[in-house]
């Protein structure tokens, strides 16, 4: 977010808000899909991270003359949205960012516009042994590493309101790995080709998506049934992934983000940042087993950047549809 003011850009804000809410309200009632097992969250442990920046041509006294009269200093922003986590009665970090980044512009008037962005903090149930065997703990949670979620909002005042500008949801790092079944041939050979064709290889992507709803509102899950959880998106690239030959990872993501459209019609589009991270191999042939031994890649790594639309989604199911009558 660039605020302009006399064509200069002209922000401040506060990174790295942590706060963690214990009996957040769950989330229940979202919409159940054939990938997916997900179908909500208790939010006994919610964590988030959370960056804010505000800006507004009131605040360039304070770079010009060191006049900090109308300055909110960054402390009081890590409070406010600390303290705001308390009176969230949501259940999504789409929903907090929306309520905190609101009373942001409706308690500062001078305010012209807020970004917020809230990463999630991932903590999933330990397992405890109980009489009917191990089961998911409710007490005890333990962080976890693995892929994270987040979501980005930005808030402009418009006349006498507050516009949504723009409103993201993510899922970082996602790390998959396919031992079999992924090729890679038919590219263009010239001088310049060292690379191997591969008709049968791993394949190791890292991905971010990040998808937009038509409807803003129904990013906060005030209407559970019409909000896409991470989780489901997570769970979708890996089955799409598990069932299809992949001829290369721009055919991959492609698949990927027409199912995720199909799946969530709410939706405006999916974007994918990928990258390839196929490991090295070390050894071919292992007497017995059909298994190799690999390595890490050596840099540099190939990455693709692509958005999907509910346009492609459509085209794509009636190409099915075509192909099942045949």
């Amino acid at each position: 977010m660039d605020i302009q003011s006399n064509e200069r850009t002209m922000y401040y804000g506060k990174r790295d808000v942590f706060a963690y809410r214990t009996y957040m309200t769950p989330l229940r009632g979202v919409k159940q899909i054939p990938e997916s097992n997900y179908s909500g969250s208790e939010n006994i442990v919610f964590g988030l991270n959370v960056s804010v920046r505000i800006g507004g041509k009131e605040f360039l006294p304070s770079f010009t003359e060191g006049d900090n009269s109308m300055v909110v200093a960054t402390d009081s922003m890590k409070n406010f949205i600390q303290r705001h986590l308390a009176s969230y009665e949501g259940s999504t970090t789409e929903g907090f960012i929306s309520y905190a980044s609101h009373a942001f512009l409706e308690k500062y008037p001078h305010f012209e516009s807020v970004q917020m962005i809230g990463e999630e903090i991932p903590f999933e149930a330990a397992s405890a042994s109980t009489k009917e065997g191990l089961v998911p703990s409710n007490l005890v949670f333990k962080h976890s590493r693995d892929e994270r979620s987040q979501a980005m909002i930005e808030l402009v005042r418009s006349g006498n309101g507050i516009q949504v500008k723009h409103q993201q949801s993510s899922l970082l790092d996602l790390q998959l790995i396919k031992v079999k079944g992924n090729s890679f041939v038919g590219y263009i050979r010239d001088e310049y080709t060292t690379l191997p064709e591969d008709g049968n290889r791993p394949l190791f992507i890292y991905l971010n998506l990040h998808w937009q709803y038509e409807n803003e509102e129904h990013a906060t899950g005030a209407y559970p049934s019409q909000y896409t959880a991470a989780a489901q998106i997570k769970d979708i690239a890996a089955s799409v992934f598990h069932e299809k030959t992949t001829p290369s990872i721009q055919s991959l993501i492609y698949h990927i983000g027409c199912r995720v459209l199909e799946r969530f019609p709410q939706l405006k589009n999916v974007t994918f940042e990928s990258q390839n991270r196929t490991w090295e191999t070390v050894v071919e042939d292992i007497p017995g087993s059909e298994g190799k031994v690999y390595t890490e890649p050596r840099p540099p790594y190939g990455f693709q950047e692509f958005t999907v639309t509910q346009e492609d989604a459509a085209k794509e199911k009636e190409k099915q549809t075509v192909y099942y009558e045949k």
